[in-house]
């Protein structure tokens, strides 16, 4: 699996103009309150969503908001961001983990801890991981973070991108996918409540449980670089973006999926233009 690879911020619908391609669809909704566990085999009630278009200029602006370069149809910024006014708008929400800055402010006991009472830490990026590894804690880490949900919607933002879905596989076993797939289904059906279309964020294993899980496209990193993105373009009906981080991992996805999926090639830090180490390149 390819890393996250990035550097993760804090953090009324955009008029279709630009937007004709995209597609709006009636999306099964997981059924049930937002704030419990979903139903098998429960009623389903139909919502209706507006999804990405296929192969369109896409950026990627998690790491701070500027002006969309010319040809973008498709933009993902962090949640405490506003919407690109004319395009598809993706709210990047970091869902499964706490912010370093805003660990203090989450229960202590909905951080995951080890046999000894430890918080488990991503150590890449200094996070602690949520628990989401009983109903119970499910349903109140989605509380919080469906109002993180809310902004979003509240913002104008056409979907939302719940980051560290695979945040299970840094829990030392602690969590499971299962867990991780219950926690998205709840993300989803509250987004999906608000009209939000739901990435599913890497995690390329648990592609198949997409149905279960509710999500309804991907954001892929590095799909190119680590031979990830037939999995998601089958699961997603080619309704994928992918951010590539080095010039070998863009070669290697515009050569075999370069006429299907959203392509672009970003620096690590996600920059801004100006900034010393910014890149952007879509071929």
């Amino acid at each position: 699996m390819s890393p996250s690879g990035v550097r993760r911020a804090t953090g009324a619908r955009t008029a279709l103009g630009a937007l004709a391609a995209a597609l709006i669809v009636t999306v099964p909704a997981l059924a049930g309150c937002a704030s419990g566990e979903p139903e098998r085999g429960g009623a389903r009630q139909p919502a209706a969503l507006r999804l990405p278009p296929r192969h369109a200029g896409f950026d990627y602006q998690i790491g701070g908001a500027y002006p969309p370069p010319e040809g973008v149809r498709i933009v993902s910024r962090d949640r405490s961001d506003s919407p690109a006014p004319g395009l598809y708008n993706i709210c990047y929400v970091n869902a499964f983990q706490a912010q370093p800055a805003e660990r203090a402010s989450w229960p202590a006991d909905l951080l995951l801890r080890d046999a000894r009472g430890d918080v488990v830490i991503d150590e890449d990026w200094d996070e602690p991981l949520l628990d989401i590894g009983t109903p119970a804690k499910r349903a109140r880490v989605a509380e919080r973070v469906n109002r993180w949900i809310d902004g979003c919607a509240d913002k104008g933002y056409d979907a939302v991108e719940p980051d560290n879905y695979d945040s299970y596989t840094r829990s030392h076993r602690l969590l499971t996918a299962a867990d991780a797939t219950a926690f998205m289904a709840l993300l989803s059906r509250h987004a999906h409540a608000r009209h939000l279309a739901v990435a599913q964020k890497n995690t390329a294993e648990l592609a198949g449980q997409r149905e279960r899980a509710g999500l309804d496209f991907a954001v892929a990193e590095e799909c190119g670089q680590y031979d990830e993105c037939e999995v998601y373009a089958e699961a997603f009906d080619d309704r994928v973006v992918d951010i590539e981080y080095t010039d070998g991992g863009l070669r290697a996805a515009r050569a075999r999926w370069g006429d299907r999926l959203s392509i672009v090639r970003r620096d690590r830090d996600v920059s801004r233009p100006g900034s010393a180490g910014y890149v952007r390149k879509v071929r």
